[in-house]
């Protein structure tokens, strides 16, 4: 516990230094592949936000923690699949994952009205969730025509310097404000402070507050 108190505090500082509000920045702590206590001290310790990027590790966790005190807000933040949205609906505060029409319905089929945030892939790289920035505006409109609570942006930076990671957040943020997004999802660990200078509201850090994986983690 004091050393995760001890971590919190730093993420914190990094934020500040960054020149923003701490209390205005929310700090996902990102318990994928953590077991169990890590999560439970997580809340222990006053982390009320939870990511995760596995469906079955994510309701596991959820259906564990649910009994012992505080109810985290998860967020789940790995691809959406639609054959597990329905399980996950009930128990997912925020999607922040969302980059295509059909992983809308699948949510709104489930969860009517809930916050998602659309994912946007500026790197290139194969493999990479989301969509390309001239579908965003497309895709906002129609998942708001689903009554889908649309808060915002989310993107993953380029591997490398957080330096490199400028230009993306600093683009995803400029399309946030076109389309009257408040909430923008960017920066982990490594870059927060590149994404906090950028204008983001969330930064979703796993080894700043719990230091390595597990070996064999997913």
């Amino acid at each position: 516990m004091d050393a995760l108190l001890v971590a919190r505090a730093a993420v914190r500082a990094r934020i500040a230094a960054a020149g923003r509000d701490p209390d205005e920045v929310t700090m996902v702590a990102v318990t994928k592949g953590f077991p169990l206590a890590v999560a439970q001290t997580a809340v222990a310790a006053g982390c009320l936000d939870l990511g995760e990027n596995y469906a079955a590790e994510l309701l596991a966790k959820a259906t564990l923690l649910a009994p012992a005190g505080p109810i985290p807000r998860w967020h789940y933040l790995g691809a959406v699949q639609r054959r597990k949205v329905r399980d996950l609906a009930p128990v997912v505060g925020l999607w922040h994952t969302v980059a295509r029409m059909v992983e809308g319905e699948a949510i709104a089929s489930a969860a009517p009205g809930a916050a998602v945030l659309v994912q946007v892939e500026l790197t290139g790289l194969p493999g990479r969730n989301g969509v390309a920035p001239d579908a965003v505006a497309g895709l906002v409109g129609s998942l708001r025509r689903l009554d889908l609570d649309v808060r915002g942006l989310m993107a993953v930076g380029p591997p490398g310097p957080p330096e490199r990671s400028r230009p993306a957040f600093r683009l995803v943020a400029a399309m946030a404000r076109d389309l009257g997004l408040p909430e923008l999802s960017l920066g982990m660990s490594g870059d927060l402070e590149v994404a906090v200078e950028e204008g983001s509201t969330m930064v979703r850090v796993g080894t700043a507050l719990f230091g390595d994986r597990p070996t064999g983690a997913l």
